[in-house]
């Protein structure tokens, strides 16, 4: 809350909650009611795999949360599983059908396709979002995995994606107007019902735009998802370091920044972090 405070003095206005899970935290909807009461912060969103959602998602509507993004990677219980390790498939669409309940709108779906794992998975998702228009956003895979198998041939492009939805169901036009910084770029069914949004890291990287921030959950500061370097609010507080002293560190990590995440170049270096401890 506190680093959040700084933050939105040096004008951060958005926030979104990640993990690793955030609904494992104890006491997630206090938090959330604390930062939703930080000056400056117009903007409150979560990202969940949806396991823990249908019993939470009242209790954070109540406490302020204005947006959620679920993770939902195949419209098939064994697929599901395969691509998640557990199961649980059912357990996510009924946390869908609470967040839609307690009235959050948009929600978000994000979808991660794999060349060989989920790419059967696309059309069905694609129909999935649209009888329930809900927003859905496929993620191109990056060399953020667990296991650290990333392979580029593994990588389904965006484009690939959004030719599949056409051939299947309808073409896709674009939206305008959309929020420059954000990271997919959307598009809509005729009817404009449905936004479905392309996150093409790997094939159509976005760094020019990228405007954020991340702060792990052991409070490192880091400038991109692939970055090596980061920056230790959580020593500087626990050391007594004032609120300008946050600021600096801020300041430095917004100032290292790189114009590119560099996937491509021959010197690439994958993160030693996985996107789970990151905080994507």
């Amino acid at each position: 809350e506190r680093l959040v405070r700084v933050a939105a003095r040096w004008g951060v206005t958005k926030l979104r909650i990640t993990g690793g899970e955030p609904l494992v935290r104890a006491d997630l909807p206090q938090l959330i009611a604390r930062l939703a009461r930080v000056p400056g912060i117009v903007d409150l969103a979560l990202s969940t795999n949806g396991m823990l959602l249908a019993e939470q998602a009242s209790a954070l509507a109540a406490a302020g949360l204005k947006r959620v993004n679920i993770s939902l990677d195949a419209m098939n219980a064994a697929v599901f599983e395969r691509v998640s390790r557990r199961k649980g498939f059912e357990r996510v669409l009924e946390g869908i059908a609470a967040a839609a309940q307690a009235g959050f709108d948009p929600i978000k779906l994000n979808t991660v396709v794999v060349r060989g794992i989920n790419e059967d998975q696309i059309v069905p998702l694609a129909r999935y979002a649209r009888e329930h228009r809900f927003h859905l956003r496929f993620i191109e895979f990056m060399p953020l995995d667990a296991d650290r198998n990333w392979a580029k041939p593994q990588v389904l492009a965006g484009e690939q994606i959004r030719a599949e939805i056409e051939r299947a169901l309808e073409p896709l036009y674009p939206v305008s107007g959309a929020d420059p910084h954000q990271p997919a770029v959307d598009y809509q069914f005729l009817d404009g019902t449905t936004t479905i949004g392309f996150i093409n890291t790997v094939t159509q990287p976005f760094c020019g735009d990228c405007n954020r921030l991340r702060v792990t959950a052991e409070g490192q500061l880091r400038n991109c998802l692939f970055a090596t370097d980061e920056w230790d609010a959580r020593r500087a507080m626990r050391a007594g370091g004032s609120d300008d002293e946050l600021a600096e560190l801020l300041r430095a990590c917004v100032g290292a920044k790189r114009a590119g995440h560099g996937i491509d170049s021959h010197d690439f270096l994958r993160p030693r972090r996985a996107m789970f401890q990151i905080g994507g």
